[in-house]
């Protein structure tokens, strides 16, 4: 397939990214590390390190009106690729564009513990650029999503951890953001909640707005989304629409729970056979990072998309 214009529809664009981080690890998992180097943590008191690559080299572009889920095991990198999105983390290879600033909310989303529901929620419109108008005229709504009764008045400490998980949901989709990154939002709702959280990504999709969703159950992202990514270690496996997606991730998870680590490999083997290789081509050229904005914006920037299929 040779080269797309993706400059009208684009809302992110993921450029060969790479996160790499080190963590402390025992002395026979730092045995790959050269001798002096140990010899010398260990004159230092130092605990022997490793560096792990949270991602390799992930490349794909979000259009508008898609709703992506991303599927994968405890560790593969989920969480890390929507950081990375949202400009929380830099990468240390790669670069990310967004035409918007994207919205990040998840499980440990900054609200403040001693304040009530309802002053977080006046907090959290205004912190996202809502003016004091639209925040009071966003509140009753964002309330009504969250459903939390009168809990909304208590402290935001009292809360379980679905409570404040729909609570940051609500907030989050308040300002009607054009990017939303939503990491496990949905996992720890009710049936109720879930139907209203999808009522609200429909109105999200309706307005032209991309929509991240990270989730271990492929059952909820063969639901609400329309295409999905697998990871796995930090590797792009498979970029699909969300059913068939969801289902090879379901096939692969079922292997590996029932013991069985050949018919896995194999799965994940054919996955990474057919993917599509992407590359994303930044034509025009883009400051460094420390002059811009934690994103490049795709707007003015020509894009293209090249895929073998």
């Amino acid at each position: 397939m040779g080269a797309l214009d993706i400059l009208d529809e684009s809302t992110v664009a993921v450029q060969n990214v790479t996160v790499r981080y080190k963590t402390p690890a025992d002395d026979d998992g730092a045995r790959t590390s050269g001798r002096i180097a140990r010899v010398a943590r260990a004159a230092l008191g130092q605990q022997p390190q490793v560096v792990v690559r949270a991602l390799s080299g992930i490349s794909f572009v979000a259009r508008a009106g898609e709703q992506i889920g991303l599927v994968g095991q405890n560790g593969s990198g989920k969480s890390t690729l929507l950081r990375v999105i949202a400009g929380l983390e830099k990468p240390a290879k790669g670069q990310v564009l967004a035409e918007s600033t994207p919205v990040l909310i998840g499980v440990n989303a900054a609200l403040q513990p001693d304040l009530s529901g309802a002053q977080n929620v006046r907090l959290g419109c205004l912190a996202m650029g809502l003016t004091p108008d639209e925040t009071a005229e966003a509140i009753p709504d964002v309330i009504e999503l969250a459903q939390l009764g009168k809990a909304i008045h208590r402290p935001m400490k009292t809360y379980s951890s679905g409570m404040g998980s729909r609570l940051r949901f609500a907030i989050a989709t308040a300002a009607n953001p054009h990017i939303l990154l939503i990491d496990e939002a949905l996992a720890t709702g009710d049936a109720a909640f879930k139907e209203r959280s999808e009522k609200r990504m429909e109105r999200l999709r309706e307005n032209a707005g991309t929509v991240f969703l990270v989730s271990h159950a492929a059952q909820t992202i063969e639901e609400t989304c329309t295409r999905a990514l697998w990871l796995n270690h930090g590797r792009l496996v498979l970029d699909g629409s969300a059913e068939d997606v969801a289902l090879r991730y379901r096939k692969y998870a079922w292997a590996l729970a029932k013991g069985k680590p050949d018919r896995a490999k194999a799965i994940i083997d054919t996955a990474l056979a057919e993917k599509k290789a992407t590359s994303v081509l930044i034509e025009a050229p883009v400051k460094p990072l420390a002059h811009r904005p934690r994103h490049a914006r795709a707007s003015g920037t020509l894009l293209r998309e090249t895929g073998d299929q």
